[in-house]
């Protein structure tokens, strides 16, 4: 499938992405070229091919909820400069 650069800048547009001018041609050629690999790969006969794996046919290991840890809270923010009630007290950071 070929795209055109015409193209290439109308997808641009649909996808509010700025698209240097210089560019277009390269991405039209690097689009048509995915495209036809993709054309290129539906056209393989895989009637009778089992899937090698599957994400759902899986079976998920779950381990016990426990905690492993010892609370380390009081000596870590022992050297903290500010903390209120448990919590680290940071600088705001957003306006």
């Amino acid at each position: 499938m070929l795209i055109t650069p015409n193209e290439v800048m109308k997808i641009a547009h649909l996808a509010r992405m700025s698209v240097d001018h210089d560019d277009v041609e390269r991405y039209a050629k690097d689009l048509s070229g995915i495209l036809g690999l993709v054309e290129q790969m539906n056209q393989v006969d895989v009637r009778g091919i089992e899937p090698m794996a599957h994400p759902l046919d899986m079976c998920q290991r779950l381990r016990a909820d426990v905690v492993t840890e010892v609370n380390q809270r009081d000596t870590l923010q022992a050297h903290a400069p500010a903390v209120e009630r448990g919590l680290f007290l940071v600088p705001k950071v957003i306006e």
